[in-house]
């Protein structure tokens, strides 16, 4: 299958790069371009793109508004958005995960880093930098209001003691080979466990189920990591 590849950037230059790198992978295609939040969603719904490459810092509706209107349709239910920025700050690489955002990049990125990226987010699973997931726990999401939750803390009675331990080592940034191989498992099984779990916690990706998971106090952040 192709991938298709929405791009959402307020500089043309980096658009114009991102198209010829992405329209040279066979498996890839860019549907459209858009200069701002507000024409990224309407291309969204236009196109319907597997992956969204959402700037955050953009005239007009940003990024983060553009991602959070995406997200929410539920006609756009297949459409992932990863995020590409230069602000790899804590605060936006946690507001882009809590409005839905599939991924979260700086762009300082390789150009074997970005496709992987859009291959993984594209795929349904998480997609962060080390140093994103690193602050995003530490500084965000253990620190969040009951009232942004996405889940609240009850829903983690209807997993099973599995789907627990699974949904814990995703959190802690685990690959589904790694899960596989610590709990001895097969690479399907662990998929299947997880799949339950996004579905019984209402999460729309791998990367809500990370936040869902330190939200709730699933796993929690350890010192040390400051």
């Amino acid at each position: 299958m192709t991938i298709r590849v929405l791009l959402a950037d307020d500089q043309a230059l980096l658009r114009g790069t991102f198209r010829l790198l992405i329209d040279s992978c066979a498996d890839m295609e860019v549907v459209g371009e858009a200069g701002d939040g507000q024409e990224a969603i309407e291309l969204a719904r236009t196109h319907r793109p597997d992956v969204v490459l959402m700037d955050i810092r953009m005239p007009g509706t940003d990024g983060l508004a553009a991602t959070a209107a995406i997200c929410d349709d539920p006609e756009l239910a297949t459409t992932r958005v990863l995020v590409l920025t230069m602000f790899e700050t804590e605060e936006y690489v946690a507001q882009a995960l809590r409005v839905g955002a599939s991924g979260f990049l700086g762009k300082y990125v390789t150009t074997e880093a970005l496709l992987t990226g859009i291959r993984t987010v594209a795929a349904g699973d998480a997609l962060l930098s080390p140093g994103a997931t690193r602050t995003l726990i530490n500084r965000f999401l253990t620190s969040t209001s009951p009232a942004t939750l996405i889940a609240p803390a009850e829903r983690l009675g209807d997993l099973t003691p599995r789907e627990r331990e699974v949904t814990t080592l995703v959190a802690r940034g685990h690959s589904n080979n790694d899960i596989a191989d610590q709990l001895v498992l097969s690479v399907l099984t662990v998929r299947t466990h997880i799949q339950r779990a996004l579905t019984k916690l209402g999460a729309r990706d791998r990367a809500q189920l990370v936040v869902i998971a330190y939200q709730t106090g699933l796993v929690r952040a350890e010192p040390s990591s400051f």
